[in-house]
């Protein structure tokens, strides 16, 4: 008996052992087996990075696993991607990995997960999925012939397959057609095996269809268990039992679709909702907008019934007839306080040609109450596969902060107001998008009271008391607009070009306006992209250089010109009064035109332009200035700060032209360093302060003979211009008492000067060592003048002054004690020998005793110094 059980157990063992062996030594025969006979049957490129063939993980059935299976397409698609999947699974009988590759092929079940397909179709019709070999039946007495023939006859048979965690992707160019299904899940199982069987499927996705850029369907979430009546042999596919839900909508059908061998396909389908209660109709709206319906209380009816009947051909497809019902019908939430009732739908969607472009949607009737608000409306669109025309009229008063109080949507941004409205418009699509005013006809008006609205793109609520827009076959207008959005207040008139095109096709809203403010703040308009959305964590002190930057931009949809007249305008720490000009706002750039006001005592003039679409925003701007207030200008705009590094000094007026052209920074201010440009200034001074320069006060302590309170500065001119963060001053004169001084010079953006001041100097202010020696020169010599340069280095707020001032005065005391000397000089020779014509004896220098010699010695001794007394015998 121990033999016996020791033989089964080694046999047991041996059969294990050889299950486990087997797949090593067949794997790479399975592997070109699987590619072989795949590359044989598909016109692309079928690669895998794995195969695993597995006798024991499913016994008495073989598995074969394959990883990173990936399919490209050869030409017209060469190189694109049409299927990937993570990981592919097949189960097969053991004898089945011993076939040759034209065989057939008894797959029992196979899995497919993580996969994406991407189907494709051009401009020209060609599609990317359309990859099996053609058929090839031609006899042929060659070899070569023979096994291309063989190898088109594989045949597959196949009882269950399930596809997991996938998405397709359908993309028709030429259509303009894209479909997605995300999250798609199937599974089917039956006899593949037999001409006639049937399939049961359970699948489960979520939609995503659009047309011509339009999305039609958008996420609505498909469930779907069919069993399906296949008759192979024919290629007629019935609906046994089935039912599907769209979102929570659930619909049963019944009928069939077979494909012909004309490559057309008849549709007979048959579908409508089970039942007809008015919930089917909350059902449609997606779950996370719907919420939960369960509890939600409802009367009235709600109905879907459709038929889908006919031929699909290149040329035709099916009649359709859907109509889509309800009749005083109402709905309440328990957790809301308010009520929708006397709803009324009446929509037919029909095709009764065959005709595609003879589809069209009808809303004969919708209509509802909220409160004792009435809103009602119809609508009809045809021609939609070409070039879809809208006939639409609307009716009623709706309160816009009922909406969730009847509904339970969360708004992202507040909204609420009264609009009253009695419109009716006619216009076709290609109309609105290529701004073909004369084909959209519209007519009626629109009113809108204590309107409120905010959002991530505005900088402030916006809040519209009231406006009128009257609506004429030729134009928009609006005829009222009071409105109020941070503290800006705005009243308005004017016409707008497309107001179609700008709700329905995502153009700019055009048009001309005339705007009037008592206050108009300009950061009441700008919105902030950079720190829209992120929420940064609250501290309980937050430094200037610690605050987020903002990224200011000019809305990308306006496109208007507005002719602005404002009592008082506020940029940043400015304030202009009695604005009037002309603003284009086109492309995020703001262009200024004949702008004119008050500021600081005087009146400026602007032209130029404010681009923010670049990353970082520019600007290009012509200001002229007259009579601006000299201390409040350069105080509080940061650009003026920047031009003078003793603008504090100056009491007065001033004029200027500056053309200047560089960089915003974040916060919508001159980036300094990019600043360029030239500027024309006139300084109207009547006083200034030397104690509030450092480097004036250090000057005046440098020059005693000069009182800087007493300098003339009336009527200066002088040329600037701006290159490379720096600011460049041209030579310019100014007096002090009978001292002419000439000043020039450059300073940086970041405060570093290096200037030089020169005096003409007379000799008279230069100390009492010259004074004394001017006095003993002629009057003529007396009136002598000296360059004394004064050197400003350093930064505004740490400057230093040196002057040359010791070295002119040394200078100057040599110069007159060499004219005294040369002038004594003159004067002793010129008496020599110029003489005295009345005493011919002293003009020639000799006397009666005959002293001439002696007489000449004395006069040059005398100058000299060198002088001796006579003796007494002499």
């Amino acid at each position: 008996m121990k033999k016996i059980v020791k033989i089964v157990v080694s046999i047991v063992l041996l059969l294990v052992i050889a299950l486990a062996a087997i797949p090593f030594l067949f794997q790479d025969k399975l592997v070109a087996l699987v590619k072989e006979t795949i590359n044989n049957n598909v016109n692309a490129k079928v690669e895998f990075s794995d195969a695993n063939l597995s006798l024991l993980k499913n016994f008495p059935k073989a598995s074969v696993e394959l990883k990173n299976v990936v399919v490209t397409n050869f030409a017209p698609f060469e190189g694109d991607t049409l299927v990937y999947s993570e990981n592919i699974q097949l189960k097969l009988k053991l004898t089945e990995i011993f076939k040759s590759a034209n065989s057939q092929l008894n797959i029992q079940s196979f899995s497919i997960d993580n996969t994406l397909v991407n189907v494709l179709v051009d401009e020209k019709g060609n599609a990317n999925y359309d990859i099996a070999k053609k058929d090839v039946n031609v006899a042929s007495d060659t070899k070569e012939e023979t096994e291309k023939s063989s190898s088109s006859n594989f045949k597959l048979s196949l009882n269950s397959y399930e596809l997991t965690n996938a998405t397709i992707k359908y993309t028709d160019k030429q259509g303009k057609m894209n479909v997605v299904l995300s999250d798609f899940n199937h599974s089917g199982s039956g006899d593949f095996s037999q001409k006639t069987t049937e399939l049961d499927t359970k699948t489960t996705t979520s939609i995503l269809f659009e047309k011509d850029g339009t999305k039609l369907v958008n996420n609505q979430h498909l469930d779907l268990n069919a069993v399906l009546a296949l008759d192979l042999e024919n290629s007629k596919y019935a609906f046994l039992k089935n039912e599907a839900h769209i979102n929570q909508l659930p619909l049963i059908f019944d009928g069939y679709v077979q494909l012909n061998k004309d490559a057309s396909q008849e549709v007979h389908v048959n579908f409508k909702t089970p039942s007809s209660d008015f919930k089917n109709f909350l059902a449609l709206i997606p779950e996370e907008y719907a919420k939960n319906i369960t509890d939600v209380k409802t009367s009235g009816d709600f109905s879907i019934v459709g038929k889908v009947d006919g031929k699909v051909t290149e040329q035709t497809i099916p009649t359709i007839d859907i109509a889509i019902t309800s009749t005083n019908a109402s709905f309440k939430y328990p957790s809301l306080p308010k009520s929708v009732n006397n709803i009324h739908i009446d929509t037919q969607i029909k095709n009764a040609t065959g005709n595609v472009d003879d589809t069209y949607v009808s809303v004969n009737k919708l209509a509802f109450n909220i409160d004792e608000n009435k809103f009602s409306g119809n609508a009809r669109v045809s021609n939609l596969t070409k070039n879809p025309y809208i006939n639409t009229t609307l009716n009623g008063k709706l309160d816009l902060s009922h909406i969730n109080k009847v509904y339970p949507i969360e708004l992202e941004n507040e909204l609420s107001g009264i609009i009253n409205a009695n419109l009716t418009s006619k216009f076709d699509i290609d109309a609105v998008q290529n701004n073909k005013y004369q084909r959209i006809k519209n007519s009626g008006k629109l009113e809108v009271t204590d309107f409120l609205f905010s959002g991530k793109e505005m900088a402030n609520p916006l809040k519209i008391n009231s406006a009128k827009v009257d609506f004429t076959p030729t134009k928009v207008s609006l005829t009222n607009f009071n409105a109020v959005t941070g503290t800006s207040d705005l009243k308005a008139n004017g016409t707008i070009n497309n107001l179609m095109g700008f709700l329905l096709s995502n153009k700019n809203l055009q048009g001309t306006f005339s705007l009037n403010s008592d206050s108009f703040k300009v950061s009441d308009f700008m919105t902030d992209n950079s720190t829209a959305g992120i929420e940064t964590p609250k501290q309980e002190e937050t430094s200037e250089t610690e605050k987020p930057k903002e990224n200011l931009k000019i809305p990308a949809f306006l496109d208007c010109v507005v002719n602005a007249n404002a009592k008082e305008v506020y940029y940043d720490n400015l304030k202009l009064e009695n604005v009037k000009g002309t603003l284009i706002i086109k492309d995020q750039k703001a262009t200024l035109k004949g702008v004119n006001g008050g500021m600081f005592g005087g009146n400026i003039a602007l032209n130029g332009a404010v681009d923010t679409k670049p990353e970082k925003s520019v600007f290009d701007v012509d200001m002229g200035i007259k009579s601006f207030n000299i201390s409040d200008s350069f105080k509080n705009i940061e650009l003026f700060k920047m031009l003078s590094p003793v603008a504090d000094v100056l009491q007065g007026k001033l004029n200027t032209t500056i053309n200047l052209s560089g960089s915003l920074k974040d916060d919508f201010t001159p980036n300094l360093a990019s600043v360029s440009g030239n500027a024309l200034a006139e300084i109207l001074a009547t006083n200034v302060e030397p104690k509030n320069s450092k480097a004036l006060s250090l000057l005046d302590q440098n020059l005693g003979f000069v009182d800087l309170k007493k300098l003339d500065l009336k009527d200066i001119k002088t040329n600037l211009s701006f290159d490379n963060g720096k600011v460049n001053v041209k030579p310019f004169k100014l007096k002090y008492q009978d001292i002419d001084i000439e000043v020039a010079g450059s300073h940086s953006l970041d405060q570093v000067m290096d200037y030089n001041a020169t005096f003409n100097v007379p000799a008279k202010y230069l100390g009492s060592e010259v004074t004394g020696l001017l006095s003993k020169l002629n009057s003529k010599d007396q009136n002598v003048s000296v360059p004394v340069t004064a050197n400003f280095s350093g930064s505004f707020t740490n400057p230093s002054v040196k002057t040359d001032l010791k070295s002119a005065v040394s200078n100057l005391t040599t110069q007159l004690i060499q004219k005294q000397k040369n002038n004594l000089i003159d004067k002793a020779v010129g008496g020599l020998l110029g003489g005295n014509k009345d005493n011919k004896s002293s003009a020639t220098g000799t006397d009666k005793k005959g002293n001439t010699v002696d007489k000449v010695k004395d006069v040059f001794g005398g100058i000299f110094g060198k002088k001796k007394k006579k003796k007494k015998d002499e």
